[in-house]
């Protein structure tokens, strides 16, 4: 979680600094669906890298956004996964994909 001196003033920039770039977003699709292991989730994700998805995840779990699991099995794997807090982003992400589905009909029809 933020502190109280990390938190902007803003409430939006609060929002974007929590998720507000495209990596943090596609993370959040996939993980909306299930938990993942790291290279899976990577797999998932076309165009992430190794070092932008493990950075982005710490951020993520550093906010409260997602969890992670050490699973003891051999070899160790790590699994992600929504927290509560990151499942409370759903109606938002949920409305920036009705909006967004729209915006792309209005461009097909005009286009």
């Amino acid at each position: 979680m933020l502190t109280k001196e990390e938190l902007p003033p803003c409430p939006v920039a609060t929002c974007f600094q929590l998720f507000g770039n495209k990596w943090k977003i596609y993370i959040i699709q996939q993980l909306k669906e299930r938990a993942f292991g790291f290279n899976e989730l990577q797999r998932s994700i076309v165009g992430i890298s190794q070092k932008v998805l493990s950075s982005n995840l710490k951020e993520m779990e550093a906010a409260g956004l997602v969890t992670r699991t050490v699973i003891p099995e051999t070899p160790i794997r790590t699994e992600y996964a929504l927290s509560e807090v990151g499942e409370s982003l759903m109606p938002v992400i949920n409305s920036m994909v009705e909006w967004g589905s729209g915006y792309q009909r209005l461009v097909r029809e005009d286009g």
